[in-house]
């Protein structure tokens, strides 16, 4: 099961979406996690996360971008130019950060040049950047004309009923990878970081009620399983901004390590909080959405993010915790500094890694910072006697 995961969250048409496909179905692009999955699953459409892997240029992204910008957005324009991405049968863009944002006028631009990039949907939904009444209205309008929209271009009609329906299927996979982090967390984990990565990031790219049998199989998998990941390997926490290279991971882990948590977006930001499943399925939908407020998209929710990060470092019992970033990621690499700040003021230690989006050309200089990373943590529990508690 685990292989299976790994293969998906490794590829990008993988056999889940061919055979939706050869059904003749459709299949909806998004790139953000603000983008509730729920209303396309609603919709007998599937969900699916773009992303950038399998990269090996950015001459097109680099083209309608520019060289200066974050290089995940670039990546998946690059896919796209490159014809990776003419499966999908409309694409759902939000303004997840302003690089994120630039992907609806980049990719519409490279549709004209580049002839069949363009999906015949091509769709910005806007997500305010704010809690508060009046955004949460705002919000719940914007969902139902996302809804109205996907009804009217598909000829689908999405009735509350089936919402309900797929709330319920995605509560439970997210009830799911929380066992699975429960898993992670434990003294002796039976899985790697780079194991639980796949496992999750498969989800972007599959059936949900797939990958829900998928995730059941995995947990009886990995109860039935021990891996030796304690001992004497460092316990890490990874943190930032988007990460879905399994390589990364697994380069970190090579040096003596194991993480047993995170809080990334390919990762448990996307499965942390539940849909409340008694309320109004599209209002309940938009307040799931909105609240989300650990990506640093949202204003005002540092001390809320810090408290999250803090509980989940106590939680997993980390040595010390990861802050990696893509170059030009402003918000993410802000943010990862005052983390910093106040994670060592805690004696937490902290390492911050700026790298780019893609193949792991840097992989001396991250090696290098990690190795040296780990040391120093050694060297604290030799002078403290033990393990560094948060």
């Amino acid at each position: 099961m685990i292989n299976k995961a790994r293969d998906i969250a490794r590829s990008i048409y993988n056999p889940y979406v061919e055979d939706w496909k050869n059904q003749g179905k459709k299949v909806i692009g998004y790139p953000c996690t603000y983008v509730p999955e729920e209303i396309i699953h609603a919709s007998s459409m599937l969900p699916f996360r773009l992303r950038g892997i399998g990269t090996t240029s950015l001459s097109i992204g680099d083209t309608y971008f520019g060289p200066v910008i974050c290089s995940f957005p670039k990546a998946i324009l690059q896919l796209a130019g490159e014809g990776k991405y003419n499966f999908l049968d409309g694409v759902i863009i939000t303004p997840g950060c302003d690089s994120m944002r630039r992907i609806h006028e980049c990719w519409r631009k490279a549709g004209q040049d580049f002839e069949g990039i363009l999906p015949g949907y091509f769709y910005y939904y806007g997500v305010p950047h704010k809690v508060s009444d009046y955004s949460i209205r705002w919000f719940v309008e914007e969902t139902f004309l996302l809804i109205k929209s996907l009804e009217d271009h598909f000829g689908v009609k999405i009735r509350d009923g089936d919402l309900e329906n797929s709330i319920s299927v995605y509560n439970r996979g997210r009830e799911l990878l929380k066992k699975l982090d429960q898993m992670r967390m434990s003294d002796d984990p039976p899985v790697t970081g780079e194991e639980a990565l796949a496992i999750i990031i498969a989800g972007f790219g599959m059936p949900r009620e797939d990958y829900n049998d998928l995730l059941q199989g995995v947990l009886y998998e990995l109860e039935h399983r021990k891996v030796d990941t304690g001992g004497s390997k460092k316990r890490l926490m990874l943190v930032g901004s988007a990460n879905d290279d399994l390589d990364f991971v697994n380069l970190i882990e090579s040096c003596g390590a194991v993480i047993v948590a995170d809080t990334m977006c390919f990762g448990s930001r996307s499965y942390n909080d539940m849909v409340e499943e008694n309320d109004s399925p599209v209002v309940a939908l938009a307040k799931r959405y909105l609240n989300h407020s650990y990506c640093p998209r949202m204003f005002g929710y540092y001390r809320d993010r810090f408290n999250y990060l803090l509980k989940r470092v106590k939680q997993a019992r980390v040595d010390g915790v990861i802050l990696q970033n893509i170059r030009f990621c402003d918000l993410h690499g802000s943010e990862n500094s005052i983390f910093e700040r106040d994670l060592e003021k805690m004696g937490i230690p902290c390492l911050k890694i700026e790298r780019e989006y893609g193949p792991l050309v840097e992989t001396g200089r991250i090696k290098m910072r990690v190795d040296a990373f780990i040391e120093r943590i050694s060297s604290m529990n030799k002078v403290e006697g033990g393990r560094q508690k948060a």
